[in-house]
């Protein structure tokens, strides 16, 4: 949590998502789409970072009649609100937030603003900085995201500036670092994570320590020296002296945090532990029980815990951070004959971008001038780098490895592919999984819960237990302190940022918290055959010479029948003969015969090509063909299939057994003579087998093949990919209702295709995951994750990724309730010190969670995936 008075954000937070007026928030967001004539209006308050700041700002915001629906999104601070324009304004709802202590830093308006606020760094700080948004006329929505301290505010210029934001937001207690105008920079920006340790609350908290040790000192050690300072009513010796001095500095965050939180009716934090601090200085004061120490104690303690809260923060602030520093800030652009360095927001579109060796590559764009391997690891999670020549496709934030490149810009800089990226990212935090949205819930009762049992052992224990009311009164507060779900509550978010962010670094784009969390429980995967499992591009596997002709022979004949087709067939043909040098020949009288081959005349002689019914139509005995030897060595091919040793039986085995490899077969002759045989196929890609082996080991229970080819391809193609079963011949429609047959076999399905040609599919499956995306804008926005490059293997380390991301959201959330849970018991037996309750119960928990979390960080692919 950050400097800032908490707001209620986080336990409203989590209510908040049931009476979101402004169904910003995207749990709300399906309720926000039923609701018919409201206006929404979205807030951007950074301070409300913690479900108690969310649910203060919650509670103040549901206090106009006019509100329909209300969304606090506290991981990205925003607050999303729908209402009667007939009764309300987005300037009202904001001056609800920012009564409850939250800065508004946007609104509704023509302009859109981002304002880095690092110190914004929990639910209940977005709070604190949405309310004091909301106090500003003219801000119509506003966006919090404390995961990237920034807040993203939607105003009317004629109403709000940019300085008016700026103070408002400063004023709820943050500091506001950087602005940006809506236009003026290529993507959003993530709070800067290094002076969380030289903050000016770090500073205070390491002066009220200083007068906690020195107390301590005099307390313990000195006692010969703890004289006593004041007399009167009220007794001081100089080691309550230092205790006092001790609140006053380092407790100032936390009572103002508190106040703000008692004037908007939030139970969350900051009001427990102020109320704490207050309740042993009083008791200290009327009763003379002298809990100095413990008030003192609990300022310091807590104000480190909400530092480490800060630095856990910003470790996951730092993985979106290295997403977006992947893309630099200058590029050197040609103009007017000259090589000009200018920022990447000032290139157009049509300039020409030079990049030379080592270099980045700024802009996504279209090779003109160059050849070079381009490092593709940032976008797609290629280990190999990638050639590129004139025509090639790049990407920005790519390296640039060793030619030099003039690459000609095709997007701006806020639309290009890394950019789309890192807003995906962003926007993925705020899908919530369904044990986020448990969390949030559960919270709601947690806090109300542990405070009654506060109270009630302060009430009884002397009587039960026979403890002294003093000590009594230390076990209510202790347990005042255990009544905090921070640490259970950021348990999932932070948990999801890992991932995500992780995904995303290895080429992997998972549109929601959602949807990790989905994909890592499906019991079944289908897989799309064409641009899948195979390559998706026609290639020539096969070339079997006849009656002493040479391969080159045959692919010479061949290229002059096909060069003038449109047909796939053909143009793996011409491409393979091309490759492979082989010369042209004239063509002339060519004829295209539908459904059987091509015939033309090849320097004077008529020949043909097509399947084998149309050779037999021509007369051929294709039972007996004569093989070509290769230095008196019969070819492997036609050792394998001909008894003879030159004689190949092409009807009965060679063209079967092509066949039923998934290949197509095409011959090649003249009127009187077969020169050979060319087998063409979809390539499987070499990754395959191993993908769907290492799915199985995973734990996937079914994996099926989806295709429309026909059962003889499809099946050799199952085979030797390893899947458990196929479908082949499928329409568009059938494949969806495969789909719909696989959901009611097994708990989830997961669907691999395309992202365009699959897109019905994609959509009814659990999780659509779409293949080869970092080119393909349809499939970045339909896919529910997006694999970035061709590359299989990434499945299984999605799967991956996604089932240990699910496993780490339980430990935390179970381990860090269960933590919680055991310490509030042995509390009244006193086995609990107040220190511990913060160290441990507090800072150590959520130290705990985020650590579990970024473990998922190290998880990559490997090859053998």
């Amino acid at each position: 949590m950050s400097e800032p008075p908490d707001h209620d954000g986080h336990d409203h937070d989590h209510d908040g998502h049931d009476h979101d007026h402004d169904g910003h928030g995207h749990e709300d967001n399906e309720q926000v789409a039923d609701l018919s004539g409201g206006e929404t209006v979205q807030l951007s308050v950074p301070e409300m970072d913690c479900p108690s700041c969310a649910g203060k700002v919650r509670n103040s915001v549901q206090s106009l009649d006019a509100v329909d629906a209300v969304d606090a999104q506290v991981t990205t601070g925003t607050l999303t609100v729908t209402y009667d324009t007939d009764s309300a304004t987005p300037a009202d709802v904001a001056e609800r937030v920012e009564k409850a202590g939250y800065t508004v830093e946007s609104g509704v308006g023509e302009t859109t603003e981002t304002f880095t606020v690092p110190g914004m760094d929990c639910p209940s700080c977005a709070g604190k900085v949405e309310k004091a948004l909301d106090a500003v006329d003219g801000v119509a929505t506003y966006q919090t995201q404390p995961t990237t301290g920034t807040v993203i505010v939607t105003y009317d210029q004629s109403h709000a500036t940019t300085d008016e934001l700026t103070h408002a937001i400063e004023n709820a207690g943050y500091e506001v670092t950087e602005t940006t105008a809506s236009g003026d920079s290529s993507g959003s920006d993530v709070a800067a994570t290094e002076s969380v340790w030289r903050s000016a609350r770090a500073k205070k908290t390491w002066v009220s320590g200083g007068f906690v040790a020195l107390g301590l000192l005099f307390e313990f050690l000195l006692g010969g020296q703890n004289v006593r300072v004041l007399s009167g009513p009220v007794a001081f010796t100089l080691a309550d002296v230092l205790f006092l001095l001790a609140v006053a500095v380092g407790g100032q965050e936390i009572v103002r945090n508190g106040y703000y939180s008692l004037r908007n009716r939030n139970l969350d934090i900051d009001l427990l532990m102020t109320i704490a601090i207050s309740g042993a200085i009083v008791v200290s004061l009327v009763f003379g029980e002298g809990l100095y120490m413990e008030a003192a104690t609990l300022a310091v303690l807590f104000s480190v815990a909400e530092l480490l809260e800060r630095y856990s923060m910003d470790k996951a602030r730092n993985s979106l951070r290295e997403l977006m520093d992947l893309s630099p800030d200058e590029a050197t652009v040609k103009r007017d004959g000259q090589e000009v360095t200018v920022p990447v927001e000032d290139v157009r579109v049509g300039d020409i971008v030079v990049v030379r060796p080592g270099e980045k590559i700024p802009m996504d764009g279209e090779v003109v001038d160059g050849e070079s391997a381009v490092n593709q690891a940032p976008i797609t999670g290629e280990s190999v780098p990638v050639d590129k020549t004139d025509g090639d496709e790049v990407y920005a934030g790519t390296i640039n490895e060793e030619g030099y490149l003039e690459v000609q810009v095709t997007s701006e800089a806020g639309d290009n592919t890394l950019s789309r990226i890192v807003e995906m990212v962003e926007d993925a935090q705020a899908n919530k999984t369904e044990r986020e949205q448990f969390v949030e819930r559960f919270a709601g009762y947690y806090t109300p819960a542990v405070v009654a049992f506060a109270v009630l052992v302060t009430l009884t224990t002397p009587f039960a237990l026979g403890v002294a009311w003093e000590q009594a009164i230390v076990y209510g507060l202790t347990l005042l302190v255990l009544a905090c779900p921070c640490a259970f509550v950021i348990s999932t978010p932070v948990s999801v940022v890992s991932g995500i962010t992780s995904a995303a670094k290895n080429g992997v784009l998972i549109k929601g918290g959602n949807h990790l969390e989905s994909m890592g429980e499906v019991e079944a995967v289908a897989l799309d055959k064409t641009g899948t499992l195979t390559k998706g591009e026609l290639t020539v596997t096969d070339v079997v010479a006849l009656n002493g002709n040479s391969e080159a022979d045959v692919l010479r004949c061949a290229r002059g029948l096909e060069s003038r087709s449109e047909h796939p067939i053909g143009e793996a043909i011409v491409e393979h003969a091309t490759e492979n040098g082989v010369g042209k020949r004239s063509i002339d009288e060519f004829e295209s015969i539908t459904g059987k081959g091509v015939r033309a005349d090849l320097d004077g002689e008529a020949h043909y090509a097509g399947k084998p019914g149309f050779f037999e139509e021509l007369g051929f005995d294709l039972s007996h063909v004569h093989a070509v030897t290769d230095g008196g060595v019969v070819t492997q091919t036609s050792r394998r299939l001909c008894e003879r040793n030159n004689c190949l039986d092409l009807l009965e085995d060679v063209i079967p057994d092509l066949q039923s490899e998934g290949k197509t077969v095409v011959l090649v002759g003249t009127e009187d003579e077969l020169e050979g045989v060319i087998a063409v196929a979809d390539e499987v890609r070499p990754e395959a087998n191993a993908a769907v082996s290492r799915l199985h080991d995973l734990g996937v229970a079914h994996v099926v093949m989806l295709t429309g080819d026909n059962e003889r391809t499809a099946r050799a193609i199952a085979e030797q990919v390893g899947v458990d079963d196929f479908r082949a011949e499928l329409l568009p429609d059938e494949k969806v209702e495969s789909i719909r047959d696989l959901t009611e076999a097994y708990e989830g399905v997961a669907m691999v295709g395309d992202g365009v040609n699959d897109a019905p599919a994609l959509a009814t499956a659990t999780v659509g995951v779409a293949m080869g995306a970092a080119g393909t804008d349809t499939a970045l926005e339909t896919a529910d994750i997006a694999l970035m490059s061709d590359d299989l293997s990434r499945l299984p380390y999605l799967y991956e990724l996604s089932h240990d991301a699910n496993g780490v959201i339980r430990q935390n959330v179970w381990v860090s309730l269960g933590a919680k849970a055991a310490l509030a018991l042995a509390v009244p037996f006193g086995l609990v010190p107040i220190w511990a309750a913060v160290l441990v119960g507090d800072a150590g928990m959520t130290l705990g969670v985020t650590g579990n979390a970024m473990r998922l960080s190290r998880l990559t692919p490997t090859r053998e995936d």
